[in-house]
């Protein structure tokens, strides 16, 4: 299909895909009666729909979209954000999973008021409510927009974000967490079967001559590390950046870690984790590959960002292109639903639950399916004002480099910590956060030309310095002890088969992220 149209049997594998998903939203609204239900999906998940949702929810905006777009511009490199995850997720297994689920709390900043105190908890809790609507959300809505706006062309941005905002905010209103989990095991299987066809595909179309086709290409574009001096993801950025990134990202942002708080137990929690862990590290295959490919295959393009749904419409005929692009619609509307349940949670636990501790559960539920139409309408406001950077990625990235340093010193040091205390923790948030608005104004003003991963390496450092200095200037007078950390948590189930021991598959998962660096270093 070489344009920008859909057929009636993509139009029926579309719509086939909505009627699933709709049937999924009634459903789990039937068993969605408290403010537990909606947020937590009654705590009932065990690890393969948690380790299936954590996979789908993260691989919208930033990986199909956001992702081919920048292996497009710059290459494999951009795949370090995505293996990165594997050590990410086991670290988040073996340390913060246990504490969490130990203390049984309904949101992530909940955790900081346990460690710290309750303006802690407040000021995490409103910084998480910003970047879930205003990088999470309106991104995923702008990738969701760019994609409808080239197969019907006749649609503004505005329109087709709010087109895609309020489908998902209809099923996760009705079912709330469990609508969004269930949905996102399907979108999950429909995205891996899409990513490989269309990766399948492309090679096709270079008669699978992989040798040729590296022959062909720029060296640098078949490279995780990139040289220092690199404008898109200098080698240092990757080592002392990225992580930072991908530590908030799965570690203490509610619409991640909000699956693995309706975990049944931790047995649970831990193997879905690493499930996902495992999950992405095809993607640099499936989903960055492409990118590059597409190189060879594309007129070239103006926008990166239009990659995926151009390779779509060249390689795919009709029927295939609807399945693809159900793929496509399933990645967005799984990160869309994620950040709408979020952040209703966020809103309804931390801030309105506090004030009005006497309402009921179900006047909580519906309090959290009114916020999640407000924000609806926010994200999908912000959307189309995301077009005027250089690319949804560099957007995203940007965006969370110079909000997110801080909070990640203080969960990473907090959970291991028994000295710092209450005022450790504010005055990381508040001195790295002004820091942070500081060397923004510098970039904005042009005065700073550092890449976006060693601005929040560089502040993650200062944060943890403020974070050690603060803490023995000012130690704690008591901390609780089932909110630190313990060697205590690494014990698995009571005698389980070596090949059911989480520390094994931890390894395994380990070995296989060195494998793959190696391979393409």
């Amino acid at each position: 299909m070489h344009q920008s149209e859909l057929d009636t049997l993509d139009l029926a594998f579309i719509a086939v895909y909505g009627v699933i998903i709709v049937a999924i939203g009634v459903l789990t609204a039937r068993r969605t009666h408290s403010g537990d239900d909606l947020f937590l999906a009654g705590r009932r998940l065990t690890w393969v729909p948690i380790g299936l949702s954590l996979f789908a929810s993260n691989i919208s905006s930033t990986t199909l979209i956001g992702l081919a777009g920048a292996a497009y511009v710059w290459g494999i490199a951009v795949a370090n954000y995505e293996w990165m995850a594997a050590p990410i997720l086991v670290l988040m297994a073996l340390v913060l999973a246990p504490v969490y689920l130990r203390l049984r709390i309904g949101t992530v900043p909940e955790y900081l008021e346990h460690r710290f105190d309750a303006r802690v908890r407040r000021y995490f809790s409103a910084l998480t409510l910003f970047a879930n609507i205003v990088v999470d959300t309106a991104g995923t809505l702008f990738a969701g927009a760019v994609v409808l706006t080239v197969f019907v062309p006749s649609l503004d941005l505005f329109t087709a974000a709010l087109l895609l905002a309020a489908v998902a905010a209809a099923y996760t209103a009705a079912g709330g967490l469990a609508a969004v989990v269930y949905t996102d095991m399907l979108q999950a299987v429909i995205l891996l079967v899409g990513a490989v066809l269309v990766t399948w595909l492309c090679f096709a179309r270079l008669d699978f001559d992989w040798a040729g086709f590296v022959a062909a290409t720029d060296p640098q574009k078949l490279s995780l590390f990139l040289p220092l001096d690199d404008p898109n993801l200098p080698w240092l950025g990757t080592l002392i950046g990225v992580p930072v990134l991908g530590f908030y990202f799965w570690c203490t942002n509610q619409f991640i870690v909000q699956r693995v708080l309706g975990a049944r137990d931790i047995g649970h929690a831990r193997r879905g984790l690493l499930l996902a862990g495992l999950l992405k590290l095809p993607v640099l295959f499936i989903m960055v590959l492409p990118g590059v490919l597409a190189l060879a295959i594309l007129p070239p393009l103006e926008n990166g960002d239009q990659v995926y749904p151009a390779l779509i419409a060249e390689l795919l005929p009709a029927g295939l292109s609807g399945l693809i692009l159900a793929a496509l619609m399933a990645a967005l509307m799984s990160s869309i639903d994620s950040t709408l349940n979020s952040a209703s949670a966020l809103l309804t636990l931390d801030f309105i639950k506090p004030m009005r501790p006497g309402l009921s559960p179900r006047a909580l539920a519906w309090t959290g399916r009114a916020a999640i139409g407000l924000f609806m309408l926010l994200a999908a406001a912000i959307a189309p004002q995301i077009g005027r950077f250089e690319g949804l990625f560099h957007y995203l990235q940007t965006a969370l480099s110079y909000l997110v340093p801080p909070v990640a010193a203080v969960f990473l040091l907090g959970v291991f910590s028994r000295r710092a205390g209450p005022f450790s923790a504010l005055a990381t948030l508040l001195g790295g956060h002004a820091l942070s608005a500081l060397l923004f104004a510098l970039w904005l003003a042009g005065a700073l030309d550092l890449h976006f991963t060693l601005v929040a390496g560089l502040l993650f450092a200062a944060a943890v310095l403020i974070f050690a200095v603060s803490a023995r200037l000012y130690p704690a007078a008591a901390v609780r002890g089932d909110a630190i950390w313990q060697p205590a948590l690494l014990r698995p189930e009571p005698r389980p088969a070596l090949w059911w021991d989480y520390r094994l598959h931890a390894a395994v998962l380990l070995v296989l992220t060195l494998w793959l660096v190696w391979a393409f270093a």
